[in-house]
């Protein structure tokens, strides 16, 4: 049973978000304001509440690095901010100005995707913050967005009850009536269920309405048959309209929560209720969970957000630390450094390291000159605190076995590489692998499932020699 730790009720008003980075927890209101919180303690950062729309806040979401925030309003405008100071990055108006309802960051970070009330969806290129590409469902607001994990398509919900899939260039792939009184949100899971037998993988969404219903759906990209959206199971465990569904990060549970006050707690595989929690007094309109540790929360009505944590025993709580031992230290990102400081309990560290820019190779050459001349920490305790931190990881380190980077290994045969090739959906693939694919009349992407345009392969010869040079790196290792 995950265990209330904590309650946040600085908001004078309905909670309507709620959004996790590595080390950050970010809420919206319709008090117009977006808080971010310290995962530490869960005390406000310096500069919130960031202030900017001039009404409802109704969406906020994290960057995948955590560098950046996204919030959207009833003022018809999506603001991008710089979570290291709170500084307004952009602000980005819808082109009809309408109420914007929610905003999504791609997996790469490539595109930010924001949908309003009168059914327009705008792709925003993150790099220029111009506007991309732009369409419109056919009828109703638009109220949900969740990206697939490969970053390939997003599924958008309406008030009217639709769910449609676009590709990255904005081209509707699919769409599908799922909810009779309106889709309220939508989930894509981080981890894709494999076929072995017919030789693709399934994304899995979950969506939720105002008909009281949580659904599990299996997005699938079949040959020649385009977008297939297949219903897994209707789960009917709450007794009023669900605002609110979320998968925890390795895709074993899903959360709900609703206008029942509840939030519960299923198992994916089964749709087994296992938990359901009763603390908020008011409507529960969001739920999130963290990335790198085993917390979920949970926004109402009530004004209030609850933090819950699981037991570490859960499969849920185990996920993180699994995750991160299976990538290489050198290797980590940004975050990956901010969820370990947070781990050895240094999260008073994570501004000045992501300000600093340190990722898994920076953190493994620190010395105590750069601790106090570079990075300008002037404790002789905690330098020698993250510097003993820093040694037990080079320990670990040499005495792992360092894992192949995931870029260097085939996606069929998921060995390293030793002749690559680029095939026509633009990924790379063992030569001898993806023939063999071909030679079987698979006219269709291992990795996307969409069909081939041309079964030409292309040498890829600067992977090749980035191979070449990791086997050097690491052959007294392996």
């Amino acid at each position: 049973m995950p265990t209330l730790i904590h309650t946040l009720a600085d908001h004078s008003d309905d909670v309507n978000y709620c959004a996790f980075s590595s080390s950050c927890l970010a809420t919206c209101s319709l008090d117009k304001t977006i808080r971010v919180y310290s995962l530490n303690n869960f005390t406000e950062l310096p500069y919130s509440p960031l202030k900017g729309h001039t009404y409802a806040v109704h969406c906020c979401c994290f960057s995948p690095s955590g560098h950046v925030l996204a919030s959207c309003s009833t003022d018809g405008t999506t603001m991008v901010w710089d979570t290291g100071d709170g500084q307004v990055l952009a602000v980005l108006e819808q082109p009809s100005s309408s109420p914007v309802r929610v905003c999504r960051f791609s997996p790469e970070s490539t595109y930010l995707v924001s949908g309003a009330a009168d059914g327009s969806v705008v792709l925003w290129n993150t790099q220029s913050l111009k506007l991309y590409r732009s369409g419109n469902v056919k009828d109703g607001s638009l109220v949900a967005c969740a990206f697939s994990p490969d970053g390939h398509f997003f599924v958008t919900g309406s008030s009217c009850g639709d769910l449609t899939v676009w590709d990255d260039k904005m081209r509707c792939l699919h769409n599908e009536k799922a909810h009779d009184l309106g889709v309220t949100c939508c989930d894509i899971s981080s981890q894709p269920v494999s076929d072995g037998e017919r030789g693709f993988s399934y994304f899995q969404m979950a969506s939720c309405g105002q008909d009281n219903q949580l659904k599990l759906w299996f997005i699938l990209f079949a040959d020649f048959l385009g977008v297939e959206l297949k219903c897994k199971c209707t789960l009917n465990g709450h007794s009023a309209p669900v605002l609110a569904c979320v998968f925890s990060y390795d895709g074993q549970m899903v959360v709900s929560g609703s206008v029942d006050k509840c939030v519960i707690i299923y198992e994916t595989s089964t749709g087994n209720a296992l938990h359901t929690l009763s603390q908020h007094t008011r409507y529960v309109t969001t739920c999130a969970f963290a990335p790198n540790s085993p917390l979920l929360a949970t926004g109402s009505m009530d004004k209030t957000v609850n933090i819950w944590q699981f037991d570490p025993k859960h499969p849920c709580a185990g996920n993180a630390v699994e995750n991160e031992s299976k990538v290489a230290v050198e290797d980590w990102s940004e975050d990956d450094v901010s969820a370990w400081l947070c781990a050895q309990d240094l999260a008073d560290f994570v501004g000045l390291f992501k300000r600093n820019n340190i990722d898994g190779k920076e953190l493994l050459n620190l010395t105590k000159e750069s601790l106090t001349n570079e990075l300008k920490i002037e404790s002789l305790g905690l330098r020698s605190k993250v510097l003993q931190k820093i040694d037990e990881l080079r320990m670990n380190t040499r005495s792992a076995p360092v894992p192949i980077p995931d870029e260097l290994l085939c996606p069929i045969t998921r060995e390293l590489m030793k002749d690559p090739v680029i095939a026509a959906d633009g990924y790379s693939y063992e030569k001898e692998a993806i023939e063999n694919w071909i030679s079987k009349n698979r006219r269709s992407s291992p990795m996307t499932n969409l069909p081939l345009p041309s079964i030409m392969l292309t040498p890829n010869r600067t992977l090749k020699m980035a191979i070449s040079r990791w086997l050097e790196t690491h052959q007294k290792q392996r």
